[in-house]
C-alpha cells in the first residue's frame, strides 16, 4: 500500500492497536464514573470482619458492626456527604485506561482474533486471562491508590488521621514509604482476580453472544450486546470476588518502614486467615454489591464499547 493510500484509511484501520485502546479506554472511564459508589461500597464491606481476626477488643466481648450496600452507602453520604461516593473515583479512571485499554488490545492481539463463527472456545479464556493478568500488572499502582483513598473516609469516622490530601500526594507518599516495589503491593491477588473477572467477563461475553447470533433470530444490536453484558458481569463476579476479597485486604493493610505488610504475610495467608477467622463465606463478602456493579458496569461498558466501535466504522467485537 503506497504512503497516499494509507493516508485515505480511516484512523481506525491506519493505527488499529491504538484506536482499540482509545475505544476501550474511553468506554471503561464511563462505565466506571457512572458505577462507581457500588465499587466504593463493595470495598468497604470487604474489610468488615477484619478486626475480628486481628484485634482482642473483640474477643473481650465487643462484636463488629456488618452493615449491609444499602446502609453502608447511606451511612457515606449521611456522615461524609453525596460526593464522598466518588471518592477515589480518579485513581480509578486512570486504572482503567490502563486495564482495559491492555486487556481489550491482547486479547485479540495475543491469540489472534479469529473473525469466522466458531471461534473456539479455549481461545477467549486463555486470551482473557492473559490480558486481564498483563493489563492489571500494569494498573496495579492505580488500583492501589484507588483502594487507599475509598478507605479514608472510614478511617475519618474512626477518628483516625487521613493518610492522603489528593490522588498525587497518595502516589508519592506511597513511593516514598515503599519504593517501586510499594507502589506494586497487593499485585499478585490483583493479578488474579484479574485473570479471573476478565476470563469471566470477555468469554462470557463472546460466547453468548455468538450463540445468540447463531441459534436466535436476533441481529447485533443493543438487545444482545444487553444480555451478553449481563451473563458476563455475573460470571465475572462469582470467579472473582473471593480474589478481589483477598486484594482489598492487601491492599488496604498498614506496613511497616521497610512497605511490608503487617497483617498478612501473602495472599495465601490472608486467604487462610479470613477462612479461619470469619468461615468460607466471608470469601464472598460484598457480593451482592460486587454483581450490582459488575452488571451495569459490564452493561455500561459494552454498550459504549459496540457504539463506539460502530461510530468510528470498527466491526462489532
Amino acid at each position: 500500500m503506497s504512503p497516499a493510500e494509507e493516508k485515505s484509511l480511516p484512523l481506525p484501520e491506519r493505527w488499529p492497536r491504538a484506536s482499540k485502546f482509545a475505544l476501550s479506554a474511553c468506554a471503561a472511564a464511563v462505565a466506571e464514573l457512572v458505577t462507581f459508589p457500588l465499587d466504593l461500597t463493595k470495598t468497604q464491606l470487604k474489610v468488615q470482619g477484619e478486626a475480628a481476626v486481628h484485634h482482642s477488643e473483640v474477643a473481650a466481648g465487643q462484636t463488629v458492626p456488618y452493615c449491609g450496600m444499602l446502609r453502608t452507602a447511606a451511612g457515606i453520604v449521611q456522615e461524609e456527604g453525596l460526593q464522598k461516593l466518588w471518592q477515589g473515583a480518579t485513581p480509578a479512571v486512570y486504572r482503567h485506561i490502563v486495564y482495559s485499554g491492555v486487556r481489550m488490545d491482547l486479547r485479540d492481539s495475543v491469540l489472534g482474533r479469529a473473525e469466522e463463527d466458531t471461534f473456539p472456545l479455549w481461545k477467549p479464556v486463555v486470551g482473557g486471562m492473559s490480558a486481564g493478568a498483563i493489563g492489571q500488572f500494569f494498573a496495579s499502582p492505580a488500583d492501589l491508590v484507588k483502594v487507599q483513598m475509598q478507605m479514608e473516609g472510614k478511617r475519618k469516622l474512626e477518628g483516625k488521621p487521613l493518610r492522603f490530601q489528593g490522588v498525587h500526594h497518595a502516589f508519592m507518599k506511597i513511593l516514598s514509604e515503599g519504593g517501586i516495589r510499594g507502589l506494586w503491593a497487593g499485585w499478585v491477588p490483583n493479578v488474579q482476580r484479574a485473570a479471573l473477572v476478565n476470563m469471566g467477563d470477555l468469554t462470557t461475553y463472546n460466547s453468548v453472544k455468538r450463540f445468540l447470533l447463531l441459534n436466535t433470530p436476533l441481529v447485533d444490536n443493543s438487545l444482545i450486546h444487553s444480555v451478553a453484558s449481563c451473563c458476563s458481569g455475573l460470571v465475572a463476579a462469582v470467579l472473582g470476588t473471593p480474589a478481589d476479597v483477598v486484594k482489598t485486604r492487601i491492599m488496604n493493610q498498614p506496613r511497616d518502614k521497610h512497605g511490608r505488610g503487617l497483617l498478612y504475610k501473602s495472599s495465601t495467608d490472608c486467604l487462610f486467615q479470613s477462612i479461619q477467622g470469619e468461615g468460607f463465606l466471608s470469601l464472598y463478602k460484598g457480593f451482592i454489591p460486587t454483581w450490582m456493579r459488575m452488571a451495569p458496569w459490564s452493561l455500561v461498558f459494552w454498550l459504549t464499547y459496540e457504539h463506539i466501535r460502530r461510530i468510528c466504522g470498527v466491526s462489532s467485537f
